[in-house]
């Protein structure tokens, strides 16, 4: 099992001046090693054709990018699963002030209540911060999560891997089906529904 996860929003909470609403965490989910070759590929031969450079990201992306994304992996085989977390529902003074450990958190989450789905997972996460802040980051991990549901943990630059690319058009494709105000707001989520590619969508309380 193969699992690549991304987050779209920010770990903020001045809601009022800037900072992002909803905070989404979104993991792609392979259960073969040719199915992430095949969908490696699959967008690789996307970003050529759709000149994109450096790399596939929904924020920066225009419709039309984001339509012939979602439509070209449309036959991709993998699922997703995603938490989604209203900011203005947390009370936790700790998550507030302290943003890695937010981000820990929401991480630690997703992967923790999985319905069992985690079996010795190779799992990649997109990279930031320092060395000191990635170590941190992955021992956490490893003390949070059962010892046979992560075979093993890795933070990648998104630049240099598709499949953090696609978990990070995953959720922002969820991201902004919240943004109730926009008129296409549910328009790429719907899309991986349609092909069978949400698995869950979690709205923490």
């Amino acid at each position: 099992m193969w699992i690549f996860i991304d987050e779209s929003g920010d770990a903020g909470f001045k809601l009022v001046k800037g900072s992002s609403q909803h905070f989404i965490v979104s993991m792609v989910i392979f259960k073969t090693e040719e199915a992430t070759s095949s969908t490696t590929r699959t967008i690789k031969d996307l970003a050529e054709k759709l000149n994109i450079k450096p790399e596939f990201k929904f924020a920066k992306s225009c419709n039309n990018i984001r339509d012939g994304f979602f439509e070209g992996i449309s036959n991709c085989d993998f699922t997703t699963r995603s938490v989604v977390v209203d900011k203005s529902k947390i009370y936790s003074s700790h998550l507030k002030e302290n943003k890695e450990s937010f981000y820990n958190f929401f991480i630690r989450t997703m992967l923790k209540y999985d319905n069992g789905r985690l079996n010795k997972a190779k799992i990649i996460i997109d990279g930031s911060g320092d060395r000191a802040f990635k170590n941190e980051f992955k021992a956490y991990i490893r003390r949070s999560i059962p010892d046979q549901c992560v075979k093993k943990l890795s933070l990648k630059d998104s630049r240099s891997d598709p499949l953090i690319q696609l978990a990070d058009m995953v959720a922002g494709a969820i991201a902004r089906s919240y943004k109730r105000d926009k008129a296409d707001c549910s328009r790429w989520r719907k899309i991986l529904k349609d092909n069978c590619q949400i698995d869950n969508i979690w709205d923490f309380q």
